[in-house]
């Protein structure tokens, strides 16, 4: 019975979905959904270069809520040039021209009045990259148009709302060879930067399990996006639609597509009970359907046997959490809502530097202990980072790491530390929980958005000049 309703809802979905990519239900019972063929005469963007630029000259489009921080950032970056500015508002590019003043640079052009405005400043001769921090919705548009003007970009997160848009800016980005990196700051956070290199000198073991989530309670928060865009996102659209955050540093840990792949996952939610509840608020009008549940739980199984477990709750007091966690056949780490390491007894004899005493087998180590090893394997290029970003700012600081690194990369002529398959499976994740939840959570596959070549890079790594 179970097998006739799946079909059922499979078939369903090949005539409702809003996706081009029709699903359909193999004798497994998992629900795929299609891989198209590679264009002819393309290939893959793995470890993609471009010739070294001794100034990333950048155009900016979105100063609403993480624009005006980026343009901040960039000013104190060097071997900068912030050539445009654009927002849909004048003011905001007015606001950004202030900016960049304070900071000694030079008056940018300034483009504004439309939705369509950004197009002038991509069509321009000298400008190398968009830096794209608009709402969701025209992510891909901007980033599509500045690919085919032979620009490089750089987007907000999450870059791609649905399978389609993931597989237009794949086969841009492969026909083009221009970068299309995805703005995940997360995954320069010092705690699970560090841990991530705790994990790749192997003192977790084998990893084995990682979790990560959005629990961000946005209350105070929903009408300061331009057009209420974002609740009104949530009220028209199920699943997980903002997962980067949380599978991010946790698909750098397991070497996706360097080494594994993500296979299938199973997603549920609650029911909706504050998404309506804020559009009352904000509107004055009655809500009676709002598609997205408070909560959204997704558990992910990849092809090396490892699995994940990814959550969504913007909706209740849940106090702000990531999740982040590793658990290895040695060791743990945990960042939420404190942060712990944990080891057998035995796993870190060869620390010799570091004081470890009172070990035991259920317990996390001593603060010291934690201290140091997070020290210790905090990367070279953080340490050398760490004062200026920290100063700079931008969650912390990881943010300009994160622009920095971009900057160093394109400077440098290096493949990117995060790629277009990257953003491909952190975004995915809106339409494919989206598909399990509509099919009582139902199995369903993960495309192998690398078409094959999932398995030729040995391992996640940044890239230096030598």
């Amino acid at each position: 019975m179970r097998r006739i309703l799946l079909l059922f809802a499979t078939l369903t979905l090949c005539c409702t979905t809003g996706s081009t990519l029709k699903a359909s239900l193999k004798k497994s019972n998992v629900i795929q959904t299609a891989v198209p063929k590679r264009p002819a005469g393309q290939k893959d963007v793995l470890q993609l270069t471009a010739p070294k630029m001794n100034v990333v000259r950048v155009g900016f489009v979105g100063l609403g809520m993480r624009g005006p921080g980026a343009v901040e950032r960039w000013s104190q970056i060097p071997g900068t040039d912030i050539v445009a500015l654009c927002d849909v508002e004048a003011n905001r590019v007015e606001n950004a021209q202030k900016i960049l003043k304070k900071y000694g640079r030079h008056e940018a052009v300034g483009y504004s009045g439309s939705t369509e405005a950004y197009k002038k400043m991509c069509e321009r001769k000298d400008i190398d990259v968009i830096y794209i921090a608009t709402d969701w919705v025209h992510h891909t548009p901007i980033a599509l148009y500045a690919m085919n003007h032979g620009k490089h970009v750089a987007i907000e997160v999450p870059a791609a709302m649905n399978l389609q848009e993931i597989w237009d800016l794949i086969n841009t980005s492969e026909r083009t060879r221009k970068h299309c990196m995805m703005l995940e700051n997360c995954v320069y956070d010092f705690f699970e930067i560090s841990t991530l290199n705790m994990a790749q000198q192997g003192l977790f073991g084998e990893v084995l399990h990682v979790e990560g989530s959005y629990i961000h309670n946005l209350d105070e928060y929903w009408s300061e996006y331009w057009n209420n865009w974002r609740l009104d996102y949530n009220q028209k659209h199920k699943g997980d639609v903002y997962a980067t955050h949380g599978i991010g540093p946790d698909c750098q840990v397991l070497n996706i597509h360097r080494g594994d792949r993500m296979e299938y996952l199973v997603s549920m939610e609650t029911k909706s009970i504050n998404g309506r509840k804020h559009v009352e608020k904000n509107t004055g009008k009655p809500c009676t359907d709002f598609q997205n549940g408070d909560q959204t739980s997704t558990m992910i199984h990849t092809v090396n046997g490892k699995t994940m477990l990814i959550q969504h709750n913007v909706m209740t007091p849940r106090p702000y959490n990531r999740m982040f966690q590793i658990v290895g056949t040695e060791g743990y780490a945990s960042k939420y809502p404190i942060e712990e390491l944990a080891f057998r007894p035995t796993q870190l004899n060869s620390e010799k530097e570091i004081n470890i005493e009172n070990l035991n087998a259920h317990g996390a180590v001593p603060d010291s202990v934690r201290t140091a090893l997070l020290n210790t394997y905090t990367p070279a290029f953080v340490k050398e980072l760490e004062e200026t970003a920290k100063k700079v700012g931008g969650h912390g600081g990881m943010d300009y790491i994160m622009d920095y690194r971009f900057v160093y990369c394109l400077r440098n002529g290096l493949p990117l530390d995060m790629d277009v398959y990257d953003l491909a499976e952190w975004c995915c994740m809106g339409e494919l929980t989206k598909i399990s939840i509509e099919n009582q959570s139902a199995p369903v596959a993960i495309p192998d958005f690398t078409r094959g070549a999932w398995n030729k890079i040995k391992g996640f790594k940044y890239h230096f000049a030598e």
